[in-house]
């Protein structure tokens, strides 16, 4: 039992540098998921600006410039253009397809040509991850040469909603150790050492629990295994009254059965054995129980 309070500080820097690892974890992985996001974000517009590239290019139109790419909600960008142009549905679903292909969160979008004055849809067709819930009409009819901005909206991918999950359980582990770590360093009433070895000392007489013995002036007295539970609980708890009833339960209660006018009989024997010192003595309160006074 002496290694005991030395351990402790090894434990509490083992509990408090793993807390430190799993903080500097956390804060990595949300670091590193805010830049992949900025990076996926910005690859995304690239791609898109591209798409608008070739749509000019296809309408003969290589002057003109594509403008900023805007983002206008959640998952969905629209692509404006500085002139007018004319598009061919197929060549428009085709070129969007292939470049964005080449986007691995982009399984599944809507793309609307709209008209810049009224913002009505000119045009528009579904891509899915699934071919067969693809939606592309009115292919091969040349679109008339207008002002027009095209819209894609993307079906929101599960990622975030992992990425999440993931920073909330390493939160939620965190929290965890910090819980055990704070348990563990929490002050705790300790008995003074003698006691947590069985030893109590009772003015002049010594108390041995263990070896159920009572020891004053080099003299030793021998005490029954029942004595020696009586007078353990009067001896953590000196000067204190102690109900009848809680000696009786935890004396007799594990044998099945309580004789009341035993536990008079056995506080009867501990009291002449415990003459030896005149300032011990255990005394009744009436209507409670008994104490086990200690004059100093």
């Amino acid at each position: 039992m002496s290694d005991s309070p030395n351990r402790l500080p090894g434990k509490r820097k083992y509990l408090f540098g793993l807390i430190l690892f799993l903080l500097t974890t956390v804060i990595c992985v949300a670091i590193s998921m805010t830049g992949n996001n900025d990076f996926d974000v910005a690859r995304r517009e690239v791609l898109l600006r591209r798409v608008g590239h070739e749509l000019l290019l296809q309408s003969g139109d290589s002057v003109s410039r594509v403008l900023p790419v805007k983002k206008i909600g959640e998952n969905e960008y629209r692509i404006s253009f500085e002139h007018a142009f004319t598009f061919q549905p197929d060549s428009l679903v085709n070129t969007t397809q292939r470049l964005l292909a080449k986007d691995p969160l982009a399984n599944d979008y809507v793309v609307n040509i709209l008209n810049c004055g009224n913002a009505s849809v000119a045009y528009g067709f579904a891509i899915s991850s699934n071919k067969k819930d693809d939606i592309i009409a009115c292919r091969g009819r040349t679109q008339p040469t207008a002002c027009y901005m095209m819209d894609i909206k993307f079906k929101p991918t599960n990622i975030n909603a992992i990425k999440k999950v993931s920073l909330l359980s390493s939160l939620s582990v965190l929290a965890f150790v910090g819980f055990i770590f704070l348990k563990s360093v929490r002050p705790r009433k300790t008995l003074p050492h003698r006691q947590q070895a069985g030893m109590f000392t009772l003015g002049a007489i010594s108390f041995d629990a263990e070896t159920q013995r009572l020891m004053v002036n080099e003299k030793t007295i021998d005490l029954t295994r029942t004595e020696t539970r009586v007078l353990r609980i009067f001896a953590l708890s000196p000067n204190e009254p102690i109900e009848r009833s809680r000696l009786q339960k935890e004396i007799w209660e594990d044998d099945g059965v309580i004789v009341g006018r035993s536990l008079d009989m056995f506080i009867s024997k501990l009291r002449k054995k415990l003459e030896l010192d005149p300032n011990i003595k255990i005394v009744v309160i009436r209507g409670k129980g008994y104490k086990l006074e200690v004059s100093v």
